[in-house]
């Protein structure tokens, strides 16, 4: 081979793999029992569903645009379905100059990122918090500052003015976090809100799993309480499926058409082809039928790994209990590494996410994620089992 006649950037250099991406590969092996991936379970996919959207539309005459280039800022009607949902769900007036469609919510982690951190730059982020999230800001190079959180969320007490005035953004998970699986309290969300207006201070609010509230009653969003100071990131990953890779970024005008002009440089546009068969499969009404179906099964599965850990971990162990998602989060002692102990458990056939990837600054080695809803009753119980002897 010739020798390496390029050079890589300095953020190149300074790139790391995803620790889920690389955990992932050994997941693949069809031995090992995996609470690693926070994918949703493939039996909540609407196959015959967007099989029928895609057969409506090759036989009308949709189907010559849906295969053509579209507008950066996404098709029309989908934007228009999008924004009417959140103007209702929210008591908002947004219109659809407001929502920009991209290529799955990474790709919104990756614009924001563009458009609002320079080097050094204060963003304010939830401990523990998305590792995604983590990665894609890190290549920007800011100064992260960590909100301590609890079992309601991130805690607004902590967050100081001077802080929440000098930073470019805060970053959070308001539903169902990832990794966590906690929510965000009702009065957290209010006051939350409150220091973001008193401040000036952009709240990026991300939100993927609001949709998978167990019992089906949802929050109110943060820019239902400050519209003018939050970004809203959603998401049809969780509802339809992450193969088709949509999401969508609401917020103010000035913002979003700053965002149209780095998502051109990216990648023009988010598929045409994708975003016609969603809005086919949506647009009248299916995911009132069909969102219900992934909350009872994630809800039953989720009841299930709570039990198991109850059964078989020892009582130094503990775990929150999701009232929505699809994680939950383990404190081990604190002499317990779960990096190590992955290795030693993957050795063993079971996989999670160890803990320390999910913080920003001075990471806590002894947590780590399980994800529940890819795995059956069976495959919970022998992996709970194994994964508890082990820290015995």
């Amino acid at each position: 081979m010739s020798p390496t006649i390029w050079q890589f950037s300095k953020r190149a250099i300074t790139l790391k793999s995803s620790a889920i991406r690389e955990i992932l590969k050994v997941t693949e092996r069809p031995d090992v029992i995996s609470f690693a991936g926070g994918l949703p379970s493939p039996s909540s996919f609407p196959v015959k569903k967007i099989k029928q959207a895609v057969d409506n539309i090759f036989n009308s005459e949709d189907a010559l645009h849906a295969l053509q280039y579209g507008p950066t800022e996404g098709y029309q009607p989908l934007r228009t379905w999008i924004i009417d949902t959140i103007n209702h769900r929210e008591k908002l007036q947004l219109t659809v100059d407001n929502v920009l469609i991209v290529t799955g919510s990474q790709q919104a982690l990756d614009l924001l990122g563009k458009a609002l951190i320079d080097h050094g730059t204060k963003i304010l982020v939830e401990t523990p918090t998305y590792l995604g999230g983590l990665q894609t800001f890190t290549q920007y190079d800011p100064q992260y500052i960590a909100i301590d959180s609890d079992r309601y969320g991130l805690n607004p007490d902590l967050l100081t003015d001077e802080d929440a005035r000098t930073a470019s953004f805060l970053y959070t998970i308001p539903n169902f976090q990832n990794p966590t699986g906690r929510r965000l309290s009702l009065a957290r969300r209010q006051k939350l809100a409150e220091k973001a207006i008193k401040n000036a201070l952009l709240l990026v609010e991300d939100d993927p799993y609001g949709e998978l509230d167990y019992q089906g009653q949802r929050l109110p969003s943060l820019i239902s309480y400050a519209p003018n100071n939050t970004v809203y990131l959603g998401s049809f990953s969780k509802i339809l499926a992450p193969g088709m890779r949509l999401g969508y970024i609401i917020g103010p005008t000035a913002l979003i058409s700053k965002l149209v002009q780095l998502k051109q440089a990216a990648d023009l546009h988010t598929p045409s082809f994708t975003q016609y068969i969603a809005y086919e499969v949506i647009k009248d009404g299916y995911l009132l039928e069909h969102i219900p179906n992934i909350r009872k099964l994630y809800q039953h599965r989720c009841q299930f790994m709570l039990q198991q850990l109850e059964k078989y971990m020892p009582k130094t162990v503990h775990w929150n209990k999701p009232e929505g998602g699809m994680f939950i989060w383990v404190e081990l002692p604190e002499h317990i590494n779960t990096t190590k102990l992955l290795t030693l458990a993957v050795n063993h056939q079971v996989a999670f996410v160890p803990g320390e990837s999910f913080f920003a600054n001075n990471p806590k080695r002894n947590y780590l994620r399980l994800a529940f809803v890819t795995v059956s009753e069976e495959q919970i119980e022998q992996g709970i089992k194994t994964l508890a002897s082990l820290i015995k």
